[in-house]
């Protein structure tokens, strides 16, 4: 229910296919390199790695509705409407989409742990 409101708003919003949107924005959201954790010899240090597909595109949606949640949270507007926002934005790849800036923190520490 609320995916389906958040779309009509899109479409009300940017004249475009909602399902167009959502894309773009899975597209610009998902991090292309992560670091992961990696211990030898009682020195936990961070490694950078490339993500696989799959995990771009879960990573993506979960920064996507984190940001939606985080803006609805203790706020006026409907979880629809700050999910069609974060939505837009992420496909604009504006940067005051929340999934955005995390993608943008995860890859800069990602290119410092090189």
């Amino acid at each position: 229910r609320i995916v389906k409101h958040s779309f009509e708003i899109v479409n009300l919003l940017t004249d475009e296919n909602p399902i167009q949107q959502l894309v773009n924005a899975i597209i610009n959201a998902s991090p292309r390199e992560d670091s992961t954790r990696i211990g030898s010899g009682g020195v936990v240090r961070r490694q950078a790695v490339d993500v696989s597909p799959m995990r771009r595109v879960n990573q993506a949606l979960y920064l996507i509705t984190q940001g939606a949640r985080a803006a609805a949270f203790r706020n006026v507007k409907t979880i629809a409407e700050c999910l069609a926002d974060e939505v837009i934005n992420a496909a604009k790849g504006s940067s005051n989409s929340f999934a955005i800036k995390k993608k943008d923190e995860l890859e800069r520490i990602a290119k410092a742990n090189r």
